[in-house]
């Protein structure tokens, strides 16, 4: 006689029998992705903060300022938020950035070449910013000459489509760049985003391997933002972040002197030519 069980109230079924009996395959369930920990979301907060300040840090560094603030961490963990930060020590070695697979790498078009007027060079950059519960990416193309920022947006994920989206923006303003300059990350070595500023007949130019100041202005821009706005103030959610950038992002514009321009604004700067 066949054996049967009976399964009661307070037993559950696995995944795999759920899908057994109801005829789904086991493959086709999403996942849901598990966010990171309290402590780990702090980690992040305070190793972006110690980046800007010693952006030549490795990972046993940041190990050591981190147990400086009461953190004992071991330096898997703190590689693994480094990565997940998109930050990397300032030295020269062998491979920089790793692009995706298959993605066209462009030559580096920047060196020993004068920057002398706006539009001749656009950059463009992406960067973490955090928020209480969690962190998003921010993208931004700056106009080198004058430090005027043309574009930016933000994204809860690093795929392509915020890059594209600050890059329509900027070339919407009615003008384009002799050359835009980006690194290698996968976003911008993209034939989509390569695509549209070929398009253009802009030339592509993209950091050398191992040479982590050929961006040096837009590097310089993250860090302004990030002490003068983000650090100071604590975005309870992406709405928040988005508000609080545009306003900055206006005042860094318009009505922020800076040092290298004479004290002229990026806007005076950049609409004089």
């Amino acid at each position: 006689m066949e054996r049967r069980r009976w399964i009661g109230a307070e037993e559950e079924l696995s995944l795999r029998a759920q899908c057994r009996l109801a005829g789904v395959a086991r493959s086709g369930l999403c996942y849901q992705e598990v966010g990171e920990s309290e402590e780990n979301l702090v980690l992040l907060r305070l190793l972006d903060e110690q980046y800007m300040r010693t952006p030549f840090y490795g990972v046993r560094r940041m190990v050591v300022a981190l147990a400086e603030q009461g953190y004992a961490v071991n330096a898997r963990r703190v590689r693994r938020l480094m990565r997940l930060l998109g930050v990397e020590a300032i030295y020269p070695r062998p491979r920089l950035t790793v692009p995706a697979p298959g993605h066209r790498i462009y030559p580096y078009l920047l060196r020993g070449v004068r920057v002398q007027r706006p539009n001749q060079v656009w950059a463009a950059d992406i960067t973490y910013i955090r928020l209480r519960q969690g962190f998003v990416y921010l993208v931004a193309i700056l106009d080198w000459y004058s430090r005027y920022v043309l574009a930016w947006e933000i994204s809860p994920t690093l795929e392509t489509e915020f890059c594209l989206s600050a890059l329509d923006w900027a070339l919407g303003s009615g003008w384009k760049p002799e050359i835009f300059n980006t690194d290698q990350g996968s976003q911008f070595t993209s034939a989509r985003f390569t695509g549209r500023i070929e398009e253009h007949g802009i030339q592509v130019s993209m950091d050398g391997r191992g040479r982590a100041l050929d961006n040096i202005f837009i590097e310089r821009l993250w860090r302004t933002v990030k002490y003068e706005e983000v650090y100071l103030k604590d975005y309870l959610n992406l709405r928040e972040a988005i508000d609080n950038l545009k306003c900055y992002f206006w005042f860094y514009n318009e009505e922020r002197p800076h040092q290298a321009l004479g004290y002229r604004t990026p806007a005076a700067v950049w609409r004089a030519a």
